[in-house]
């Protein structure tokens, strides 16, 4: 059974098409692409079907990393499709859970920060995925420069590794 993760940010044409990319490429070098599936999208649709933006695309293709992309718009029917919803900022987190049909739906939604070092859950950051503090937000680069977009890479390759090993350990957990 394959394990589908989908990081959502807004417009999905930023941080969501960076999350995946650099995600898709971690799974990839564990050795898991068979296994798990990564994909995104944004909250709205003012970007349905164009590229990511010049600037993502950009800094994702300097540090290596796969630059094709299409936007799209996050369907509430999906949740019952996907293993993790991954929010960039805590207001995808509030929309995302609002639209989640079920308890259980909502439940899947976590914030990709808090699987970042100290805040991962294990790592003693005492933070659980999905929690709330603003602080965990990938602040949008969109309106800014360049230097935006690389931060958001940073933060992005950073809660990667600790969302791996969480999506592993599921996979486990699933075997057993």
């Amino acid at each position: 059974m394959t394990y589908r993760v989908c990081f959502v940010c807004t417009g999905n044409i930023c941080r969501s098409p960076m999350a995946s990319s650099v995600f898709r490429a971690r799974v990839a070098e564990a050795g898991l692409d068979g296994r798990v599936e990564v994909e995104s999208a944004g909250t709205g649709g003012w970007h349905e079907g164009d590229g990511a933006d010049p600037r993502a695309v950009a800094v994702l293709r300097d540090n290596g990393y796969e630059t094709e992309h299409t936007a799209r718009r996050f369907e509430p029917s999906w949740f019952s499709g996907l293993d993790l919803v991954i929010a960039l900022d805590t207001g995808h987190l509030r929309t995302l859970r609002h639209l989640a049909p079920t308890e259980a739906a909502a439940a899947k939604v976590r914030l990709l920060r808090s699987y970042s070092g100290a805040m991962a859950p294990g790592a003693g950051g005492g933070s659980a995925p999905g929690a709330s503090a603003p602080e965990l937000d990938v602040p949008d680069p969109y309106y800014g420069g360049t230097d935006g977009f690389e931060e958001c890479l940073e933060m992005v390759e950073a809660a990667s590794t600790g969302l791996l090993a969480a999506v592993r350990k599921d996979l486990e957990g699933r075997a057993a």
